[in-house]
């Protein structure tokens, strides 16, 4: 196949809205960073445990910014323990699961580090891993996927 019959991969801006179905996360605002290779969410109060012979860790995301009252209480098997080089060039070790990723009408598997992001701009960082033959990233661009509805605008929908 010549580059000319591939199909033209969607076009997505640096920041986009995304879900996490199998973590119980509906919406969570990601900046897409092809810099980083592995993806990260803001995770607390992580607990390791056993069900059916398999490591598993439950732990706590508060999906928005700015806001500890809205928690996703989560739970998945443990994928690896990683040591991961953060953007100061610091190193820690993190937790990494595997879970579906929904976004744009696509679902697919990516692998997450769980870390403390409470200060970051952003609860997720999408790494390059998780788009990787997906699509192009513009970083003139945002929310190329849509935006979820605001209160406001959710209320004046009639059904």
């Amino acid at each position: 196949m010549t580059k000319s019959a591939r199909t033209p991969r969607p076009l997505i801006g640096w920041r986009e809205w995304i879900a996490l179905p199998e973590l119980g996360i509906i919406q969570v605002k990601v900046k897409v960073d092809t810099g980083a290779r592995s993806s990260a969410i803001h995770a607390s109060n992580m607990e390791f445990f056993t069900r059916k012979g398999a490591r598993w860790v439950r732990f706590e995301v508060h999906p928005k910014q700015k806001d500890t009252l809205t928690t996703a209480h989560a739970a998945a098997p443990l994928l690896d323990q990683r040591t991961v080089r953060d953007s100061g060039g610091r190193s820690e070790r993190r937790i990494v699961i595997r879970t579906q990723m929904r976004f744009l009408d696509q679902e697919w598997p990516i692998e997450l580090t769980l870390t403390d992001r409470d200060t970051m701009g952003f609860r997720m960082l999408l790494g390059r891993e998780a788009i990787r033959g997906r699509f192009v990233v513009d970083p003139a661009r945002s929310y190329l996927g849509g935006r979820p509805p605001t209160k406001k605008s959710a209320s004046k929908r009639k059904t």
